[in-house]
C-alpha cells in the first residue's frame, strides 16, 4: 500500500529534475499522474514509462487555455483532482542592471504567474473531490537571496507569500496548500549559467555548514529529498498542514554558525 493510493495529481514541469522524479515517486507511491510540460517529447516519454498510471498534456504554465486542458484531461482520464504539484520554472541570473524588462517578466511570468493561474485552475475539481493538496515550489532563494538573480529571488519569494494567502481562502473547501524550498531543482535549469570548465555540482554547491555530510551528495540524491517532501505534503499524513513552507537545504538557511561559540 502506497502512501498516495487513491491520489490524482497534477504535476508540472514534470520531463526533468525535481518534476521527473516526483511523478515517478507519486506513481510508486499509488497515485495516478498528469504529466505537464512543454518539453513534449520528455514528459511523454515518462508518462510512456509509467504506463496506465500516466498522461502526458502540453502545458505552457502561461495559458489559462491550457490549464484547463490539463485539469479537464487529469479529471477524464482520473474521475478526480487531489493533488497539484506547481513545479514548473524558470532561471534567470544576471544583475540588476543587466536583467531587461522583458526577461524580468518572462521569469515572473513562468514561476510567479503560472503558480497562481495553477492554484486558480484546481479549485473547482478539488471542491467537487472533497478537498487537495496543493504543493507550490519555491527555493531557498525564496527564503533569503543572492546576487545576481533579481527575477528569480523575486519570483520565489512571491510563491511563498501566494501559498500563505492561497492556504487562508481554499481551507475552508479543504484544500491545503504548502510550499518546499530545495536547493536543487534540474541540472539543466542551471547549466547555461555555468562558466566554461566549472563541474555543475560544484555549481549548484552550497556552504553546507550544518550538515557538512551533504557536500558529498549529487544534484540527484537532493532531487530526490525534494521529491519525497513534496509526496509527503501531498498525502493524509500532513492533513494538518497548511500555510507553511518548509526548506530542504541542510539546514543552509537555519542561520549562521559562530565557530567561536560553546557547541560550534
Amino acid at each position: 500500500m502506497g502512501m498516495l493510493d487513491g491520489k490524482v495529481a497534477l504535476v508540472t514541469g514534470a520531463a526533468r529534475g525535481t518534476g521527473e522524479a516526483t511523478v515517478r515517486l507519486f506513481a510508486a507511491e499509488g497515485a495516478k499522474v498528469v504529466l505537464g510540460d512543454v518539453l513534449d517529447e520528455r514528459a511523454g516519454q515518462v508518462a510512456k514509462e509509467l504506463g496506465d498510471a500516466a498522461r502526458f498534456v502540453h502545458l505552457d504554465v502561461t495559458r489559462e487555455d491550457e490549464w484547463r486542458r490539463a485539469v479537464d484531461l487529469a479529471v477524464s482520464a482520473f474521475g478526480r483532482l487531489d493533488v497539484l504539484v506547481n513545479n514548473a520554472g524558470v532561471l534567470l541570473l544576471a544583475s540588476i542592471a543587466d536583467t531587461s524588462l522583458a526577461d524580468f517578466e518572462r521569469v515572473v511570468r513562468v514561476n510567479q504567474t503560472g503558480t497562481f493561474l495553477g492554484m486558480r485552475a484546481v479549485i473547482e475539481p478539488m471542491k467537487k473531490a472533497g478537498g487537495g493538496s496543493i504543493v507550490n515550489v519555491s527555493s531557498v532563494d525564496g527564503r533569503t537571496a543572492k546576487n545576481g538573480a533579481v527575477a528569480y529571488v523575486g519570483s520565489k519569494w512571491a510563491v511563498r507569500g501566494m501559498t500563505r494567502v492561497a492556504a487562508l481562502e481554499l481551507g475552508k473547501f479543504n484544500i491545503r496548500v504548502n510550499a518546499v524550498c530545495p536547493t536543487a531543482g534540474s541540472g539543466e535549469m542551471i547549466a547555461p549559467f555555468v562558466p566554461q570548465g566549472v563541474d555543475l555540482e560544484v555549481a549548484q554547491a552550497y556552504d553546507w555548514k550544518v550538515l557538512p555530510g551533504q557536500r558529498k551528495r549529487t544534484i540527484a540524491d537532493r532531487i530526490e529529498d525534494v521529491a519525497r517532501f513534496v509526496a509527503f505534503l501531498a498525502s493524509d499524513a500532513t492533513s494538518s498542514c497548511t500555510g507553511s513552507d518548509f526548506p530542504i537545504d541542510g539546514g543552509n538557511t537555519a542561520g549562521v554558525i559562530v565557530r567561536h561559540a560553546p557547541g560550534a
